[in-house]
């Protein structure tokens, strides 16, 4: 009989449940979901091609919404929800699910407007506020009307006299609908890395040439403490860099911005001037956030293999925090995982992308920061499609080696530590020096 009961009692909570979302109004019920899913891109001047703001704006899309949904194209998240919890996780609930079909199903009514809740504020040209500096592209790069543009990079000098904490960094291109991704580095005095780019001249350099020998599957941190650092992104969907209290990014006095840029032709010739918005940190901070990627540079792709496997493994020298991942390949980029084997001998995946997609290069912040101890090896392993069925392919019969350009390759598993603020950030890919013990004799 009791069995019968919560049967009955579980069946009543569902059938109202079902005709709960059957009632489903867009004011009283899809603009709060809208809100807190969908809106940061969907609004004028940011990466969507429409606004959903309004009934009148989000009405006709009403079905496509809907086929979106079901097959979890939108809102864009790749992680496996079987590894790791993540702050930025921007999936629907199946609540949520719910309430959008069946606002569709039923004709996508409207409701009473005096259900809405009230308009969500957002900051006018930035995410990140008013920021302290502002660097800009100096002058507008032209992008072509057809055609492929090649990675391009432009140096900007910041002219700092000191070094700078930075507690926030965004990205904001001039011309969203032709700028595919932009990466910004800082490049601190001293640094060969891209020696040949004239301050303010966009430049292109000549083809790599491929690395010889074997792949092994080890890897390497990207210039780790002693190169340029990544120090924000702009990819549509993502989110401006920001730092935990507490925490700041730096950039050495001197330093160069260098933005590296992905165009892509949209018919029309336009013209960009992309721009970035930096917010000092207001007190000394208490930690360091440093980025860097691992990288396998000897990954050969064989043609027409569909599901070709490169892996690329370091350890970590110095006990560090890890706070995000940005898995990064180009368009015959499948699949990446991230792995911990900790000096226990146990390991964890960190993170497992199945569906990569190069037009959506997400970042995975944690929503706890995981502790990973001095003697930690991270293990990626990448899976590429260089077969004829890829169709972004550009051409399944060459072998497919390193380069920055999209029709090269890269493993760049990028990652976020958080490290001590005195620590050179050089230790955690390699040993520190031993110190000599000086003789007993010569004392």
């Amino acid at each position: 009989m009791k069995n019968l009961l919560v049967w009955v009692a579980g069946f009543l909570f569902a059938s109202s449940a079902v005709a709960a979302t059957k009632k489903a109004t867009f004011y009283r019920d899809v603009l709060p979901v809208l809100q807190k899913r969908c809106q940061e891109c969907h609004r004028p001047g940011e990466a969507a091609p429409m606004s959903f703001l309004s009934y009148q704006e989000t009405r006709p899309w009403a079905k496509a919404i809907k086929a979106a949904v079901l097959n979890r194209k939108m809102p864009p998240w790749f992680a496996n929800p079987a590894h790791g919890e993540f702050a930025n996780d921007r999936r629907l609930s199946q609540q949520e699910m719910d309430l959008i079909v069946a606002w569709v199903d039923a004709g996508a009514p409207q409701g009473d407007p005096k259900d809405a809740p009230p308009p969500v504020s957002y900051a006018e040209g930035w995410s990140i506020g008013k920021p302290d500096v502002v660097f800009e592209m100096p002058q507008p790069f032209k992008v072509p009307a057809t055609g492929t543009v090649d990675y391009t990079w432009i140096v900007v000098p910041t002219n700092f006299t000191e070094d700078k904490w930075v507690e926030k960094i965004e990205v904001r291109p001039g011309a969203r609908e032709v700028v595919h991704h932009v990466v910004l580095m800082a490049r601190p005095p001293g640094s060969g890395y891209m020696k040949a780019a004239q301050p303010g001249i966009p430049f292109t350099p000549p083809p790599s040439k491929p690395m010889n020998g074997p792949d092994t599957g080890r890897g390497f941190f990207f210039m780790l403490g002693n190169g340029p650092e990544m120090v924000s992104v702009y990819v549509p969907g993502g989110m401006a860099y920001e730092c935990k209290p507490g925490q700041a990014r730096l950039i050495k006095a001197g330093s160069d911005l260098i933005f590296q840029m992905h165009y892509t032709a949209n018919g029309k010739e336009t013209f960009d001037r992309s721009r970035v918005g930096i917010v000092f940190a207001k007190q000394p901070p208490k930690e360091r956030v440093v980025n860097t990627f691992i990288a396998n540079p000897m990954l050969r792709i064989p043609p027409g293999e569909a599901n070709a496997k490169v892996m690329a493994k370091v350890t970590i020298h110095e006990d560090v925090m890890l706070q995000s991942m940005f898995p990064h390949m180009h368009v015959r980029g499948k699949a990446m995982t991230y792995r911990a084997i900790y000096p226990t001998g146990e390991s964890e995946i960190l993170l497992d992308v199945p569906k990569y997609d190069f037009n959506w290069q997400l970042s995975y912040y944690l929503k706890e920061p995981k502790r990973l101890p001095r003697g930690t090896q991270l293990e990626i392993t990448a899976h590429y499609d260089n077969s004829p069925n890829n169709p972004y392919n550009p051409d399944p019969k060459q072998e497919v080696r390193w380069g920055d350009q999209t029709w090269e390759e890269m493993l760049a598993a990028f990652v976020d530590f958080v490290i001590p603020v005195d620590l050179d950030p050089t230790y955690i890919g390699r040993p520190r020096p031993q110190k000599k013990e000086v003789s007993a004799s010569l004392q």
